[in-house]
């Protein structure tokens, strides 16, 4: 994985920001949005840092709003690639694609999202002439007319929500030690090998994460289903970060929520998280397996 991303998100007097941050891509970037609806407000900022990885970009992030049947929609993800940048490449111009093609999207989000998961990770291995053989992990946050959050992860990135202060952990991180018993009955094995792997678990002494999209080598032993949460939006929650695992592993979901909590610019913010990354000498090098 190449770089480490965050966002966060509100509406009106709360849940106003969205801040999305990454490292270590091929050159700095940064940026600011908000959303056209004159009752709802909701905001983001971006900020694309060069980081320590040693190796090219592999991540991408989508902030961006939608009007679909007089709703407007909030669309926000961190896909954090390994082994090349094919896949979260095409998970950023493809999976919200997916999950708002899904019949039932409006009547049953949660079972649309899980579908459009399974559905994109079926497409990506099937073409993998195409998109080659790495993956990417990934964490999407839909924000449907300011009042429902939707959120889903495969793999370690997290969505952190502020509420009255307190940092809620909204993702489950899909690590391979908690998810041994699994892989190990699909016939995989978990192991530590900490001159290769950075003292890490790994599944089949590769991937540092139990659930990804992609990855065909591993996938009979990987998982690509979403952990989906809906959270109704109120005057408690002020913002959420969404964030990689290169944020996280120097960070505790407080302290990136105290960090940026006075900031009111979300662009601001995320230039806030990611410098802090930084000096924390955060490099995004724990899911990588050994280099090629």
């Amino acid at each position: 994985m190449s770089r480490h991303s965050v966002a966060s998100a509100s509406r009106t007097s709360f849940f106003q920001k969205i801040m999305s941050a990454c490292l270590d891509s091929s050159s700095p970037d940064s940026g600011k949005g908000r959303s056209k609806s004159s009752t709802k407000k909701l905001s983001h900022g971006f900020q694309l840092v060069e980081g320590k990885s040693g190796h090219d970009m592999e991540d991408y992030h989508v902030a961006e709003y939608r009007k679909i049947k007089n709703h407007e929609l909030g669309l926000f993800a961190i896909f954090d690639g390994h082994l090349g940048d094919r896949v979260p490449s095409y998970l950023k111009d493809n999976l919200f694609v997916n999950i708002l093609h899904e019949s039932n999207f409006w009547e049953d989000p949660k079972t649309a999202i899980k579908n459009a998961y399974k559905k994109t990770d079926r497409f990506i291995l099937e073409n993998s002439m195409q998109l080659g053989t790495g993956g990417s992990t990934a964490v999407t946050a839909i924000v449907i007319d300011g009042k429902d959050l939707w959120v889903a992860n495969v793999g370690d990135s997290r969505a952190v929500v502020c509420e009255r202060g307190c940092a809620n952990q909204l993702t489950v991180d899909h690590e391979p030690h908690t998810e041994r018993k699994r892989i190990e009955k699909q016939g995989g094995f978990v192991t530590t090998l900490p001159v290769i792997s950075g003292d890490v678990p790994r599944v089949n002494g590769q991937l540092a994460v139990a659930r990804a999209f992609g990855d065909q080598s591993l996938k009979a032993h990987l998982s690509s289903e979403p952990d989906v949460r809906h959270v109704p939006i109120d005057s408690t929650m002020e913002f959420v970060i969404l964030a990689s695992d290169g944020l996280w592993k120097v960070m505790q979901n407080q302290e990136a929520v105290d960090l940026v909590k006075p900031i009111k610019d979300p662009q601001a913010a995320a230039k806030r998280l990611t410098t802090e990354a930084l000096a924390r000498k955060s490099s995004d090098l724990r899911n990588r397996g050994p280099q090629q």
